[in-house]
């Protein structure tokens, strides 16, 4: 019985945001239980990616939108999971 499962690439961009947000998560978990040193400055040293924020003025009110993506080394293995998965489930 042959797997013939294809996924969209907003499917697979979305798998490893997710993947990326469970392993940051994971490490600021992590970040919480290690002493301080050399491993915690390497594995939960963070890169933190800003848009925003941009702001809509409608007179009657305004709107304030922003993003920010932290990610760290252990996010960075959580996406690497996520990709393994979709291989797997491929």
């Amino acid at each position: 019985m042959e797997k013939n499962v294809k996924f969209s690439m907003i499917f697979i961009v979305g798998m490893l945001f997710i993947g990326a947000m469970f392993g940051s998560l994971l490490g600021e978990l992590m970040k919480m239980g290690i002493p301080d040193g050399v491993v915690k400055e390497v594995f939960l040293r963070s890169i933190d990616m800003n848009f925003g924020p941009a702001v809509i003025d409608l007179i009657m009110f305004s709107i304030t939108l922003g993003f920010t993506l932290k990610l760290n080394l252990i996010g960075i293995v959580g996406m690497a999971v996520a990709y393994y998965l979709l291989r797997y489930w491929r």
